[in-house]
């Protein structure tokens, strides 16, 4: 029997994924817990095991794109690897009336598609299914291709098998701009499948009584843009929809197949080119970035948090001197272990855990009518990575000493760079780190991560003149700037959090009481 695995809930609350890449083809065996997918949702890239063993018979959907939680991404196969032929009666009347209808229709081209059973659910499978997987009561069903291959109950299967066969024979009329060229003669028998199957996958792709073609609305403005007529689009996607990939193809086709089939409209064509080069010149110069995402999730929280918070800024510049002299001397005594990178970031960090730990009131956010005061430091980390920004965080750093601390910030780093920080590193922060520095960059106006009260910006580290006991000498300077929520704390709070941050910084030894 065949089993359609749909696309879970991986624990995120989210609603939709992009598939990134299939770690297994049509036709290959596959256990339980073997890799299936890479997903990227808007938190992270996670990978799908196997909820069963078998044997993969379609995969339902292509890399890149993206798809909401319920939707059938695999289909397995039996035991044997064919799926089609092992679906279960719903009863023993309508076991033989399939019967009939598959071998009553096995001479028509179409007569395969009542043979194609309606797939076994997950639960009616019966096999064990992991954690969180399996079809929701309420999740949504794949939309089935108009005129393509309907799954229908039991009891209807003779009608639906003798119905296809009688305009099997018929050819189905050109439409007036089609790319085959016309011909006098009879048409050729064998070549009706062929143009029936186009025509039907045209008719998939029109929503159901509208007459328009379903496309997603990014893939509409892609036709648009390149003058591609989305009713002439044979559609490849899975559910009958017009992919991007359709598009351009037209596209590229739509110059030599119009040319063919109509003199005149090549003549039309050519008086309109200067117009074509100039959106073709305007295209290359221009790039369109999918707004999806780690990105768009972002976006989000970040519109949230600047209109939902007063946001106060206020900046600080800091003699760093000392803790630039202690960084080199961990780095070179290797003080903290071989393995263990050592910045000024990993200061600054405990800085922030320390000076929270004296001013508890920065540590905090609004929930509903009261101001929870939270006695941890979850420690944010805004980390750029090539997926966009994200910003996991380091639980307990107040507790931490500075080789641990030094630990957690490596381990954060690498595991954002690799794209598979899990939902738990970034849930649950308290006050967050922006490192702007790193860019060259004095300082900033930052915006708070939602959930929380302040966010600290830290800038680069230069030399400059400073006074010194009466004398101006050169010393390493940087710029922090804290941006808090006016309605959790106040200026004193933050000027008195901002301060012994600077006092850390200033005397890195007061870190270590």
């Amino acid at each position: 029997m065949s089993f359609e695995f749909p696309l879970p809930d991986v624990g995120e609350g989210l609603t939709e994924a992009d598939i990134v890449s299939w770690k297994v083809a049509a036709g290959d065996t596959v256990t339980v817990n073997q890799i299936l997918v890479e997903i990227e949702t808007a938190k992270s890239l996670v990978e799908l095991p196997s909820p069963q063993a078998g044997t993969v018979d379609a995969l339902l959907v292509e890399e890149g794109q993206t798809i909401e939680v319920g939707t059938p991404i695999i289909r397995f196969g039996g035991a044997d690897g064919d799926s089609g032929a092992e679906a279960a009666p719903a009863s023993a009347g309508a076991a033989s009336s399939s019967s009939g209808s598959a071998s009553s229709g096995a001479a028509s081209p179409e007569g395969s598609a009542p043979a194609e059973a309606a797939p076994v659910s997950a639960d009616a499978d019966g096999g064990a299914t992991l954690v969180g997987y399996g079809a929701k009561a309420t999740s949504s069903k794949r939309r089935p291709r108009k005129g393509g291959a309907v799954p229908a109950p039991a009891s209807a299967a003779p009608a639906a098998s003798a119905a296809p066969s009688a305009p099997a024979s018929a050819p189905v009329p050109a439409a007036p701009n089609a790319s085959t060229s016309p011909a006098p003669a009879a048409p050729d028998a064998s070549a009706a499948p062929a143009h029936g199957a186009a025509a039907e996958a045209a008719a998939g792709s029109t929503a159901s009584g509208t007459g328009k073609p379903l496309a997603k609305p990014p893939v509409r403005k892609l036709a648009k843009d390149l003058g591609v007529d989305l009713t002439q689009v044979v559609p490849t996607g899975p559910r009958g929809d017009v992919t991007r990939d359709d598009v351009h193809a037209a596209a590229n086709s739509a110059p030599s197949t119009s040319a063919a089939a109509n003199p005149a409209a090549s003549l039309t064509a050519g008086a309109t080119a200067p117009g074509a080069a100039s959106a073709s010149a305007s295209g290359e110069l221009e790039e369109r970035i999918p707004f999806k995402g780690v990105t768009k999730m972002m976006a989000k929280a970040m519109v949230d948090s600047a209109f939902t918070m007063p946001h106060v800024t206020e900046f600080l510049d800091v003699d760093v001197t000392e803790t630039m002299a202690m960084v080199r001397r961990l780095k070179s005594t290797k003080f903290l272990g071989e393995d263990v990178k050592v910045s000024p970031l990993l200061i600054v960090a405990k800085a922030v855990a320390w000076a929270a730990g004296r001013n508890p009131r920065i540590n905090s956010c609004l929930d509903g009518d009261e101001i929870v005061v939270k006695k941890y430091v979850n420690l944010g980390i805004a980390a750029a990575t090539p997926r966009g920004l994200i910003v996991p965080n380091i639980k307990n750093a107040q507790a931490m000493g500075l080789g641990e601390l030094a630990q957690g910030i490596q381990d954060l780093t690498a595991l954002a760079r690799s794209g598979k920080t899990p939902p738990a590193d970034q849930a649950g922060g308290t006050i967050t780190i922006t490192n702007v520095g790193v860019f060259g960059v004095d300082a900033g106006t930052p915006i708070i991560n939602p959930g929380e009260a302040a966010i600290l910006a830290f800038g680069q580290i230069r030399k400059k003149p400073w006074v010194v006991d009466d004398e101006i000498v050169p010393r390493e300077i940087t710029t922090l700037s804290v941006s808090a929520d006016h309605r959790v704390v106040d200026g004193e709070i933050i000027s008195k959090f901002l301060a012994d941050v600077g006092r850390g910084l200033q005397d890195p030894t007061l870190l270590l009481a």
